[in-house]
């Protein structure tokens, strides 16, 4: 072979590697991670994409179109899933032209070559669930329909719009209560159907949320084990098929429930999937690893459930902890993410899934206030307001720290103050003024922080927001006050 041949040959070769290499950058492999935004001091965009790109992440879920995110996106051919929040689904459903304005301002204006990957678009976030008490249920069909129409009309068929399910649309009866008797909840399921309908006419997934974490945290019964993917001693069986974890058994009633309603093949993608670190009993660093390490070598394993093999996509939640987030469903609902809300890892984790001895890489480059903190005067003598001001610094802030089982639980009541006055301080930007609480308080540099029990310093230059005094908070600062009388009494 001449030197031209050769020349040709390798440029036959290198060409068809880099068709490869593409191909493998967006087939759907490796896990994903969602990435919300509910905090009072947020990592700029930039720094959060970096990170993301450094861990290997090459799948994003993202819960509402953010011009400054999408614009740290760009260029990186990360698979994104873009969403509508709930809130603009009435108005998507009722008005096409609404849906289209939305579409070509987050989706088409990104949708270039060198641009933004957004590969879904996932209508709304758990409409359906039973706490909405039926609020969403006539927009989310409308709306499904008039995105993915409007996607049509852009150019964009490729890209799929989609809506992410809580697994409470689907059950086993407690007369059988077994995957392989899995179906749609009665009072949904003509509109599920509907639903799944138009996606499969579409080529659309059906995805859906599920949280082992919740199983354990509702039902005290609940065998901790099941929860995990390393075993169980008590494995549930169903005809020939074997459960030892509830992660496969409620993904597997989804998948009997499709195929009762006449889509078997109906492809699946988790949305949402993982295990917080703080807020209740169950929630810690040691669980947290053990179930999304477990999930991880899961779905990517290729083994699949007992009803469907293969691989599972499936989104992390979360990437980075949202101090801003509503507790309604549990304390515990501030502290899903693998990072802490300033980028640093919580634990060791291999999102490869093939048993690489490395852990995460913290986001670089992060700028923090100054490092002081407001803590309990042990020089006040009045301390009649005190149960008052613990309870509105909580109210105003984030003391879910200091529930129950919770990382900072263990401390005294000097401590419990402590941790109100400065998580109160540094949401509020450090401002001198927020560390008085009528000379029940005062600025230190002296860091208060344990071994378990961490006072954070926020972020510098990130976007701060006051929390609303929200009426489900005030429980933190009645177990804090009942706390302190308790020790007064």
């Amino acid at each position: 072979m001449g030197m031209e041949g050769a020349r040709l040959s390798f440029d036959h070769v290198l060409v068809l590697f880099l068709v490869m290499w593409m191909i493998m950058g967006s087939n759907g492999f490796g896990i994903g991670v969602n990435w919300g935004t509910m905090a009072t001091h947020q990592l700029p965009p930039e720094k959060v994409v970096a990170m993301l790109k450094e861990n290997g992440f090459r799948k994003l879920k993202l819960f509402e179109a953010d011009e400054r995110i999408l614009g740290a996106l760009i260029g990186t051919r990360m698979e994104v899933m873009l969403a509508i929040p709930n809130y603009m689904l009435q108005q998507m459903s009722e008005d096409p032209s609404a849906a289209t304005s939305w579409v070509q301002a987050n989706v088409s204006s990104y949708s270039y070559v060198g641009g933004v990957n957004i590969k879904y678009v996932a209508v709304g976030n758990e409409p359906f669930l039973q706490t909405y008490n039926g609020t969403f249920l006539k927009y989310t069909l409308p709306a499904l329909k008039n995105i993915q129409e409007a996607l049509n009309h852009e150019g964009l068929e490729s890209i799929k719009a989609t809506v992410p399910f809580n697994a409470d649309i689907y059950y086993s009866p407690d007369s059988n209560p077994v995957p392989s008797a899995g179906d749609f909840r009665p009072e949904l399921r003509d509109l599920t159907i509907e639903i799944i309908q138009y996606l499969h006419s579409n080529d659309a997934p059906f995805t859906v949320n599920i949280y082992p974490f919740l199983s354990l945290y509702a039902n005290a019964y609940f065998p901790m084990d099941f929860a995990f993917f390393d075993g169980s001693n008590k494995p549930v069986k169903d005809g020939n098929s074997v459960y030892t974890n509830v992660f496969d058994a409620n993904f597997d009633t989804l998948v009997w429930a499709l195929d009762r309603a006449g889509y078997p093949d109906m492809k699946i993608i988790i949305g949402e999937v993982g295990w917080p670190t703080d807020g209740d009993k169950n929630a810690n660093v040691k669980n947290a690893k053990r179930f999304n390490q477990g999930l991880i070598r899961h779905v990517l394993s290729g083994k699949g459930t007992p009803a469907r093999k293969g691989k599972i996509e499936a989104y992390l939640f979360s990437l980075i902890d949202e101090n801003a987030k509503s507790i309604a469903p549990g304390s515990f609902e501030r502290h899903w993410g693998i990072f802490e809300y300033d980028g640093k890892p919580k634990y060791e984790l291999d999102v490869s899934g093939r048993r690489e001895n490395r852990g995460l890489v913290a986001a670089e480059g992060v700028k923090y206030m100054v490092r002081k903190w407001c803590v309990f005067n042990t020089k006040a003598d009045d301390l009649e307001e005190l149960p008052e001001s613990i309870n509105y610094a909580c109210s105003m802030s984030d003391c879910t720290a200091l529930g129950y089982g919770s990382s900072c639980n263990h401390l005294n009541v000097a401590g419990n103050a402590s941790y109100a006055f400065n998580m109160y301080y540094q949401v509020n930007d450090q401002q001198i003024w927020d560390c008085n609480f009528s000379g029940l308080a005062v600025e230190t540099e002296e860091d208060p922080s344990d071994g378990e029990c961490r006072f954070p310093v926020m972020i510098a230059g990130g976007s701060s927001l006051s929390l609303k005094r929200l009426d489900f908070l005030v429980w933190v600062g009645v177990v804090v006050v009942g706390v302190w009388w308790l020790v007064m009494v």
